[in-house]
C-alpha cells in the first residue's frame, strides 16, 4: 500500500514538473532513464558489458525521424519502429556476439558500433555531419497536435512509465530470476537445463529494442537526430549513468540518467567543465561507492534494519521469566 502510494504521488509530481521545469530538459532525462534501465539490463542483471550501445539507440532515432519526415505515420508508431528496428538490429549482433564474453564481447559490440557509426556518416538519408534536420511531431494517434513541448511532455511521460514498468517486470518475472542466476553462476544454470545464451540473447534484445525507444524519443524532442546520437560518447555515458545510480538496482538508473543530464544541462555553459565533472563523478563512484549511490544507500538501509533487530542468542539467554 505504501509503495502504491509513492508511485501515485512520484506520478503526480511529474505530471506537474513541466509547469516548475524547462520541459525540454524533463523529456531528456526521461529519454536517458530509459536508455540507462536497457543498458542496467544487460550489464546489471546479465552480466554483459556492451561498449556499443548507442548504435541502438542513435540508429533507432535515424529510423524515427526518416519514418516521420517521408510518411504520415503517426509519432507513437514511429518510436515504437525505431524500436522494433534497435530490437532486429540486436538480434543479429546478438547472434554474433552473444557466445563471447567479457571485455570480448565489449570490445566487440564497440566494433559493431563504430562500423554503424561510419555507414551513418556516410549515408544520405541521415545527413551526414550535418544531421537529420526538421524531424516533423505528427499528430499523435493520427489526432492529437503535439507539436508544442508542454503537450508533448505528456506523451514522453507516458512511454517513460510504460517502459520503466516493463523493465520492472522484467527484472521481477522468473525470467529476470534466471538471469541474475545466469551472470552468477552460468555453469549451475546451465547444469540445471537451461540455455544461458539463448536467456542472455532475449535479454540482450529486449535491452536494444528499449534503446530503441529512447533514442527514437529523443529524436522527437529535439526535433532532429545526429551523428553523437550514435557514438562512442553516448555509449560511455550511459555506462557513467548506470554505475553512478548502482548496477543491478531497480532506482539507480534512473537516479543516475536524472543527476547526469542535469549536470550536462547545467554545466553547458562552462564549455570542457561537463566533460571534467563527469570524470570527477566516475572516479568518485568508483572510489567510494562501488554499488552505485542507490545500492549503497540500499546497504545502508538494510544494515540499519538488522541492527534495529534483537539478537536471538541475547533472547535465548535471557528467558522472560527472568525479568
Amino acid at each position: 500500500m505504501i509503495r502504491l502510494l509513492l508511485i501515485a504521488v512520484a506520478v503526480a509530481l511529474l505530471a506537474i514538473a513541466p509547469f516548475h521545469f524547462y520541459s525540454v530538459t524533463l523529456m531528456t532525462i526521461m529519454c536517458f532513464v530509459i536508455f540507462a534501465c536497457s543498458f542496467n539490463l544487460l550489464l546489471g542483471y546479465s552480466g554483459l558489458l556492451c561498449f556499443g550501445h548507442a548504435m541502438f539507440f542513435g540508429g533507432a532515432a535515424y529510423v524515427t525521424g526518416y519514418i516521420l519526415k517521408s510518411t504520415p505515420i503517426s509519432i507513437e508508431l514511429a518510436i515504437l519502429a525505431g524500436g522494433v528496428f534497435s530490437g532486429l538490429l540486436g538480434l543479429l549482433i546478438g547472434l554474433l556476439t552473444i557466445r563471447r564474453q567479457g571485455i570480448q564481447f565489449a570490445m566487440i559490440t564497440l566494433a559493431f558500433s563504430q562500423f554503424l557509426y561510419f555507414i551513418f556518416l556516410q549515408s544520405s538519408f541521415t545527413g551526414g555531419e550535418d544531421g537529420m534536420q526538421a524531424i516533423p511531431r505528427n499528430a499523435l494517434f493520427g489526432l492529437f497536435d503535439v507539436s508544442q513541448n508542454l503537450t508533448y511532455y505528456y506523451v514522453v511521460l507516458a512511454f517513460t512509465l510504460v517502459s520503466v514498468f516493463v523493465y520492472y517486470r522484467v527484472v521481477h518475472s522468473p525470467y529476470g530470476e534466471i538471469l541474475k542466476a545466469v551472470r552468477d553462476n552460468q555453469p549451475r544454470v546451465e547444469s540445471l537445463g537451461f540455455d544461458p545464451e539463448r536467456i542472455k540473447l532475449l535479454a540482450f534484445v529486449i535491452s536494444a529494442a528499449m534503446a530503441g525507444v529512447a533514442g527514437g524519443m529523443k529524436a522527437t524532442v529535439y526535433q532532429f537526430a545526429t551523428l553523437t546520437d550514435a557514438s562512442w560518447p553516448i555509449s560511455a555515458e550511459v555506462i557513467l549513468m548506470t554505475l553512478l545510480g548502482g548496477l543491478g538496482t531497480l532506482l539507480g538508473p534512473i537516479f543516475g540518467a536524472g543527476i547526469i543530464i542535469w549536470l550536462n544541462d547545467y554545466l553547458a555553459g562552462f564549455g570542457e567543465w561537463a566533460l571534467i565533472s563527469q570524470g570527477v563523478i566516475l572516479l568518485i563512484v568508483i572510489v567510494f561507492f562501488r554499488r552505485g549511490f542507490v545500492g549503497e544507500l540500499s546497504a545502508l538501509a538494510t544494515y540499519i534494519a538488522n541492527r534495529r533487530k534483537p539478537d536471538p542468542k541475547a533472547a535465548a539467554s535471557n528467558p522472560a521469566g527472568a525479568q
